[in-house]
């Protein structure tokens, strides 16, 4: 029988779980060590280009791989692989709570991530919601065109892998402004997460603006088990 579920789509970093952890604090200090060692910068001129790199392609990664020809699994050993996740990501049982209270014989769920395969099978094991999710779509390092979000094509990868073939039957919660907009523009159902202190956006992303994942049950009702 055919499998015509809706898919969620989850982002990872910073949206199952808080900006607070501050993992894109260690990462980009190991983002900044690899400019230093690998392409002999200065501290100053690694973190611009970082930064360049970052606003350009919404990966510094991306920016390496096609100015520097760098190896891109290598550079996912020395920094997301790197990062000390075992001591600062632990188990969320309210996250797991909110996860098993969407029905999945009416949704199914997707990670949907710019991180490679490893850093996010990282995560949510550690979150210990590794086992609710059905599948991710991840940023492949070890293709030679490297495509992640914003890029129309990640979110049509997305789609492809988890079997879905309207935008209409696609709902999405991330924390980057760019993805959301960019999820939205294409059709997708899409809530764009502001953590509670952070800015709001002085335009929004997207019709639907959060401040925490709780209220996806207010959203989208439809996708929830009644209670």
């Amino acid at each position: 029988m055919a499998d015509n579920r809706p898919v969620f789509f989850f982002d990872i970093d910073n949206c199952l779980y808080p900006k607070s952890k501050r993992v894109h604090d260690h990462m980009s200090e190991l983002i900044d060590q690899y400019f230093i060692k690998h392409l002999e910068l200065s501290r100053e001129d690694a973190y611009k280009l970082h930064q360049e790199y970052y606003k350009t392609y919404g990966l510094a990664i991306e920016g390496l791989v096609r100015h520097h020809k760098i190896d891109p699994l290598e550079y996912n050993r020395q920094v997301d692989d790197a990062l000390p996740l075992e001591s600062i990501i632990f188990p969320d049982p309210a996250l797991r709570k909110l996860l098993q209270d969407i029905d999945k014989s009416r949704v199914k769920l997707w990670l949907f991530t710019n991180a490679y395969v490893t850093h996010g099978q990282r995560v949510v094991r550690l979150l210990k919601v590794d086992d609710l999710f059905e599948g991710m779509t991840f940023c492949d390092y070890a293709q030679d065109t490297m495509i992640c979000k914003p890029h129309p094509e990640m979110f049509a990868k997305a789609m492809r892998e988890a079997k879905v073939k309207e935008m209409k039957d696609c709902y999405f919660v991330d924390d980057s402004f760019l993805n959301c907009k960019k999820a939205e523009e294409l059709g997708w159902t899409t809530a764009h997460l502001v953590e509670e202190g952070e800015p709001v956006p002085a335009v929004k992303a997207c019709k639907n603006q959060i401040r925490h994942l709780e209220e996806l049950r207010v959203l989208f009702p439809q996708l929830f088990k009644a209670q």
